[in-house]
Formats: C-alpha cells, structure tokens, sequence
C-alpha cells in the first residue's frame, strides 16, 4: 500500500509562476497541490480551514510576505511544514526564513525533481537546501575564523556553542550545512551510528529536539556569522 500523498499549498504573488508550479506538482507521484494562494493573508486563510502538509512559499509577497507568513505558520501550525522557494540567496533571507521556521529554503532554479524531493524532506521534518543555498551557508559558517571549527582538536575542549567538544561543535556545523548522517560520517571518517550519538549530544545540550532546530540555534545565537 502506497503512502498518502503530501497535500500542499503553493504561495506565490506571480500568477504564471504560481500556475506553472501547480501544473508541475500535479505531474508528480505522492504529491496532491490542494490549493494556491497570492499572498501570506490568503494562505493562512486556506490552512486554517484546511491545514496541508506543506507550503511552498514565497519569499516577497504583498499583504503579508513570506517570512512573516511561516513565523505565524509555525506558531499557529506547528504541523504544517514551509519550503521557501525564491530567487532570493543572500544571507539576510536565507536567515530570516529559518529563524520563522521554515524547514527548507530552495531557488527557483531547481528542478521539479529537486523541488519535489525537498516537500517530502520538509513534511517529513526534515531540513533541506538546494546547493546555491548551502554553499551561502557553508560561506557564512567558514568565513574567517568560524565560531563553530571544522578542526579536530582534543575532544575535551569547548568550543562554539557553549558545552559542546569539538567534535559536537563540528557536527552542528555540518547539520548547519545540510549534510545527512551519512555525509557527516564520511567527512568526519567516522561511523554513522558515531554521528547519531554526537547529534543526539547536541540536541540535548543545546535544547533543541531536531535538524531544524538545531539550524535556527546557530542562526539565533550568532554561530554562522
């Protein structure tokens, strides 16, 4: 038995572009679009009869934005998951969307495939970025002298959040950039299950239950600057 599809709203004040992506989600196995929207206002309006999966937002919208509109999805809608989809990559949008909540942030240069995959993260509960979103963030993490070091030192050492070893400290920084436990293990020549304890380790010293969360931790308290 096949899983039941996402149901998805799409967000977007460009009628071509918000048409164009319904036709392209209709087209994909698992996913159901079961409305869209021009605006934040209107969006909140059709998830509070009708609460979706996911969203697919957009950043830059008239009557209420993106980001104001996932900062009150996320804290009237905990269940309902947001994918920004935008031209926008700068620093400032990409951290203001993940301090509202949101659980992905791709261009609108991505493919159907790629856009699809990144619902299905999202309303899973996981983070996802496509690769210009993550090399901004691997920039903003690396750029200078870090807060959060990729080095490996003595692992009784503390480093970037407070309480965290170095290899901890070195994990959040690659959960930071999106990569998987698997990606993590490889960088790091360590074992996945390694990598599980390291993150569960974070999680629980740094107060946060998910990847999600832990991204918005290093953006809330300055670590990707």
């Amino acid at each position: 038995m096949s899983a039941p599809a996402i149901r998805v709203i799409v967000a977007d004040d460009q009628q071509i572009m918000r048409e164009g992506l319904v036709a392209l989600l209709d087209l994909m196995d698992g996913i159901e679009v079961i409305g869209n929207v021009s605006n934040g206002e209107e969006a909140l309006r059709v998830i509070a009869q009708d609460p979706p999966d996911a969203v697919l937002m957009d950043l830059r919208m008239p009557v209420l934005d993106g980001i104001e509109t996932t900062r009150r999805i996320a804290a009237e809608h905990p269940s309902v998951a947001v994918l920004v989809l935008t031209t926008y990559v700068d620093d400032e949008s990409i951290a203001a969307a993940l301090h509202a909540g949101a659980k992905g942030y791709v261009t609108k240069d991505a493919g159907r495939e790629q856009i699809a995959a990144a619902l299905r993260a999202a309303a899973a509960g996981q983070i996802t970025f496509d690769a210009a979103v993550s090399q901004r963030l691997v920039a903003a993490l690396t750029q200078d002298t870090p807060t959060i070091p990729a080095a490996r030192g003595n692992p009784s050492s503390r480093t970037g959040a407070p309480g965290l070893t170095t290899r901890e400290s070195e994990v959040l920084s690659l959960i930071a950039r999106g990569l998987s436990n698997a990606e993590i293990a490889a960088a790091m020549l360590i074992g996945e299950a390694t990598v599980k304890t390291h993150a569960n380790n974070v999680f629980m010293k740094i107060g946060v239950r998910n990847r999600s969360e832990a991204v918005r931790y290093v953006y809330q308290h300055g670590l990707a600057d």
